[in-house]
């Protein structure tokens, strides 16, 4: 019968006709039959089925196999003997070079049907060190898988105590090197469906036998802490972790953070690896495995391994949320990886440039998880715009991507930040905080954060950027008897002259701190800038003396070189003078007192005014100056100070208003204004400043600094409560309070007083009004009508000679900008350019103005970024426009520098005359050896540090680069990642990439 079976397979008939002869044999072979017979049927069917070249010659051999094993029990069990599967197992089946594969599937075929006989121990004995002997071998993940569903359906062959464990120790081994040869999307499932199958039996091991667990876990963490050169372990061992208890996850976690026998570069090795699964298609509780390590080492504080790996990794973990089928895990993984890292920007920062990219890639996928997947990055975006504020310019794409998304509220932020945080002690934080490879390509230098110290930082970047005083400030030789100054000296020179990206004033701030701050907490930089100019102004007054005077100008008489030689290096750069003028209402008798300011400090108008429509201001226009609406009768504003600027008291005319202004662009030959040029006295045709000047201010409905200053400078009624005593009624009066200017300052300091007591909630809150920042600014000023003609010859805007006005111009230097809605949190930073003069050394000195340079005129003059260590290029449109795409970043304190030939001529002829003279300031011995030093150390700290590095990261391990997951879904618009095109997927190529 075995020689027709043959015949018939073998030949050449259709196969329907053949199935029909198959049949009748198999028919025949369920009748008793010789032992003999049997044994040539079954050797028949054993080489159909393991040496069968067609899948058809298989299922034949199957069939018979099976009718014989259960028609012919005895003589199928001694067919089936000991001695014969281990020659099969040892040496193979079929000839040399073409053994078959089908081996593990002809015994577990054959299993079946002695389960039941003696020998059946023997057998389950011999297949225990069998497949031990397999996995140890190891076999291809088909191999793998037919073992796994082997022992699966037949537990009684899995190995035993010690080999158990060592079974499973081999078999994570075999999982380790699983490589998925081919790109097609049918070989790829395949190869994840064996990989299931084989972490499919290490669970059914670690159900009965827990004790089998964490010896294979040691073992999964060998394999993927590895450092020696090799391939990296394949992605399928995800597959194993998804099987352990969730439970045994602390414990796990605990022995592998606190096992000194694990190096740092082992730990930081296998945690990138970990990271690496999150592509894994098919797991489960990966992502907790990840966290719970990053977590735990966190607990141990190995802050260098998770700055490392994160930095490493968040961008490859990042790409995956383009896939559905893992975005899960992956955005679980990013937001710890985030939320996490709090002590730089550096890890979001490498995300920016893909955010977009992604937002809309989501948007377009319009699935349910994509939706759910927006919302959540969303609300981390703004988790990470909260924490490391004052990146306008990076953030404003980001920000637009996203403008459509919900934004958690201030309490979520803080609760998710405060929740995933590596630490609550940040100083332990802080040896880690800049990495920073080389200086910024500005050439300029950040300051490090010292904790919440970004309040100093900006406003000693302003302060440096203030050329005039920096050179003042690094010009003095008389160090001893101002050490506050010298420390400022010093920091201005690491500033300007070290090789160092950013340095540590340190030392500066413990000098410098006003003793009420609290250490470690956000203060009020306008606060810290008056307490530090007023220590400055008292320390040189108090007897200690500048050495280095200004040259003698022959332009300065006796008297006023000896009224700015007498003054302290803070009140010649940011003093100015005020007069407060009281009038009573009943008897017109005027008091007033005259005092020094460093700064102004600029109230906001009440909500229900508008100062420009209640004053008559003109818009901003596109060109011509901007002016103030002039009374109809000049001798009005020309015979009076009190010029009315708040609502007049009812039964009163309205006074008219008084003149502060931007300057705008003047077309040529467009007719200028005549009123409102007599109004401030300012020939708009003549004065090459208004013809060329700058101009830049809001919308309409926003609030400009001019109204600030107007409402800083306009009358006041002292009336009700706050009557006036007036010493010529000796009574309380009403009474009417005026501020005019009379000395303008070098540097004009702008204070817009954001913060105002809240009774209900007791705190202090902030006004958030965007307010428009003009680049350049006429300002008042009263002089004496004796000085006027003086005055006017050192080349000031001159007002009619009744008046006692006259018209100072200021060019904004430095804003410094507070993002946060309170004073006591948030965060500052600020934009600063160089204002300096730009005049010729052929320029005459005979006191005719000329026309200032394009270059000081121009919106080109660069601007920088100073944002603690980083220090980037930036531009005024980007100060403008800050508080436009970030509500809580909004101007605080200002910078202003007057221009030269005005009101301070003298002083600026002296400052002038000394840069002509000296150059760049010479900085003492001492200082220029600390700062040589330093450059030295630095270097040889780089190199140190180079060396190190790359002796640390060398053995991370080599992974597909992150970016092709980004350009696969640029080049292909319908790729949503799926893995099939119900799931919107990209085609194989897309799939295979994600995998792998």
């Amino acid at each position: 019968m075995d020689k027709i079976l043959e015949a018939v397979v073998m030949s050449s008939y259709p196969n329907n006709v053949k199935q029909g002869l198959v049949r009748r044999v198999i028919e025949a072979a369920k009748q008793p039959m010789d032992s003999e017979q049997c044994w040539s049927m079954l050797e028949l069917s054993t080489k159909l089925y393991l040496t069968g070249d067609t899948k058809y010659k298989r299922e034949i051999g199957k069939e018979v196999l099976e009718v014989y094993g259960h028609y012919h029990p005895e003589e199928f069990e001694e067919f089936f003997n000991v001695r014969f599967l281990l020659s099969l197992l040892q040496e193979g089946y079929g000839p040399l070079g073409k053994r078959s594969h089908y081996v593990l599937d002809y015994i577990q075929l054959g299993l079946q049907f002695v389960l039941e006989s003696p020998s059946a121990n023997s057998i389950f004995s011999l297949l225990r060190i069998e497949v031990l002997r397999k996995v140890c071998e190891r076999p291809s993940p088909k191999q793998c898988a037919k073992i796994s569903k082997l022992l699966t359906q037949h537990p009684q062959c899995i190995p035993t105590g010690k080999h158990q464990v060592l079974f499973c120790q081999q078999l994570i081994r075999c999982i380790g090197q699983f490589q998925c040869v081919s790109e097609g999307e049918e070989d790829i499932m395949e190869f994840l469906e064996q990989v299931n199958k084989v972490s499919g039996l290490l669970q059914r091991i670690w159900r009965t036998q827990t004790s089998a667990i964490l010896p294979s876990l040691k073992e999964l963490f060998t394999i993927i802490s590895s450092t020696e050169e090799q391939e990296a372990p394949s992605n399928a061992l995800a597959s194993v972790v998804q099987f352990v208890p969730l439970e045994l996850m602390d414990g796990v976690i605990r022995n592998l953070t606190n096992d000194d026998s694990i190096t740092d570069v082992q730990m930081m090795t296998a945690i990138g690896r970990m990271i690496d699964w999150v592509s894994w298609p098919l797991g489960k509780n990966i992502d907790k495995w990840i966290i719970a390590l990053l977590k735990g080492l966190a607990a141990v504080k190995k802050f260098s391994i998770l700055i490392e790996v994160t930095l490493s990794k968040i961008e490859k973990v990042f790409s995956k949320l383009l896939y559905p089928i893992v975005r899960e895990g992956a955005l679980s993984v990013l937001q710890y990886m985030l939320l996490s890292f709090q002590h730089s920007h550096e890890a979001f920062h490498l995300l920016l440039p893909h955010i977009p990219r992604l937002v809309a890639s989501l948007k377009k996928e319009d699935s349910n998880s994509a939706a759910s997947s927006l919302e959540q990055l969303a609300e981390l975006i703004h988790c990470m715009f909260f924490r490391f504020s004052g990146f306008p310019d990076l953030y404003e794409p980001v920000l637009d991507a996203i403008k459509a998304l919900p934004i958690p509220n201030e309490d979520r932020i803080k609760h998710l930040l405060g929740q995933n945080a590596w630490t609550s002690q940040k100083n332990e934080l802080a040896c880690f905080y800049p990495r920073l490879a080389s200086k910024s390509e500005t050439g300029k230098i950040g300051l490090i954060n010292l904790g919440n110290t970004c309040y100093m930082n900006s406003i000693i970047q302003s302060l440096f950027m203030a050329s005039d005083f920096r050179h003042s400030v690094l010009n003095l030789t008389e160090g001893n008897s101002q050490p506050l100054m010298t420390k400022l000296q010093w920091l201005f020179a690491f500033l300007e002259h070290s090789q160092r990206p950013a340095i540590s004033p340190e030392s500066f701030l413990s000098a410098s701190w006003p003793p009420w701050f609290t250490p470690g907490a956000q203060q009020d930089c306008s606060e810290y800038l008056k307490y530090l100019l007023d220590r400055l102004h008292e320390e040189e007054k108090t007897g200690k003396r500048i050495y280095q005077k200004l040259k003698e100008s022959s332009l300065m008489s006796q008297a006023v070189e000896h009224h700015y030689l007498n003054k302290t290096l803070i009140e010649k750069m940011f003093g100015g003078k005020m007069m407060t003028k009281i009038r009573c209402l009943k008897c017109l008798n005027v008091s007033s007192r005259e005092e020094a300011f460093t700064d102004l400090s600029l109230a906001f108008p009440p909500p229900d005014r508008h100062v420009r429509g209640s004053m008559s201001v003109l818009p901003v226009e596109e060109i011509g100056p901007q002016f103030i609406q002039p009374p109809e009768n000049l001798s009005q504003l020309m015979g009076s100070p009190w010029i009315q600027r708040k609502p007049p008291v009812a039964g009163e005319p309205a006074a008219p208003p008084m003149l502060v202004e931007t300057l705008g662009f003047q077309e040529p030959g467009e007719p200028t204004n005549p009123l409102s040029s007599n109004a401030v006295g300012v020939d708009a045709a003549k004065d090459p400043l208004s013809a060329f000047g700058e101009q830049a201010c809001g919308p309409k409905d926003s609030r400009s600094v001019l109204d600030l200053i107007n409402y800083f400078l306009s009358p006041e009624k002292l009336t009700a409560e706050n009557k006036y005593h007036c010493e010529k009624c000796a009574s309380l009066q009403d009474a009417e309070k005026v501020a005019e200017l009379t000395e303008g300052p070098h540097y004009l300091i702008l204070t817009l007083l954001r913060f105002s007591f809240d009774p209900r909630t007791m705190k202090r809150k902030k006004i958030l009004d965007n307010v428009s920042i003009p680049v350049v600014l006429k300002l008042p000023i009263l002089v004496a009508p004796e000085e006027t003609e003086d005055v006017c010859q050192c080349g000031k805007d001159r007002a009619a000679p009744e008046s006692g006005f006259v018209s100072v111009v200021y060019d904004l230097c430095s804003v410094v900008v507070h993002s946060g809605i309170s004073s006591e949190s948030g965060h500052y930073y600020c934009y600063s350019r160089e204002c300096t003069d730009t005049v010729p050394h052929g320029q005459p000195r005979d006191g005719t103005p000329k026309p200032a340079s394009d270059k000081q005129l121009d919106f080109e003059i660069q601007w920088y970024l100073f944002n603690d260590t980083r220090v980037s290029f930036s531009s005024f449109e980007s100060v403008s426009n800050v508080t436009s795409f970030f509500p809580k970043d909004t101007a605080y304190v200002l910078f202003y520098r007057q221009r030269p030939g005005r009101q301070s001529c003298p002083l600026h002829e002296a400052l002038a005359e000394a840069g002509r003279l000296h150059g760049e300031p010479s900085l003492h011995k001492d200082l220029m050896e600390a700062i040589s030093k330093d450059n030295i150390l630095y270097l040889q700290e780089q190199e140190k540090e180079a060396r190190n590095r790359a002796a640390y990261i060398s053995a991370l391990p080599k992974s597909p680069l992150w970016w092709r997951d980004f350009d696969r879904d640029k080049d292909d618009d319908n790729s949503s990642g799926g893995c099939s095109p119900a799931a919107g997927g990209g085609g194989s190529g897309s799939f295979h990439g994600l995998v792998f």
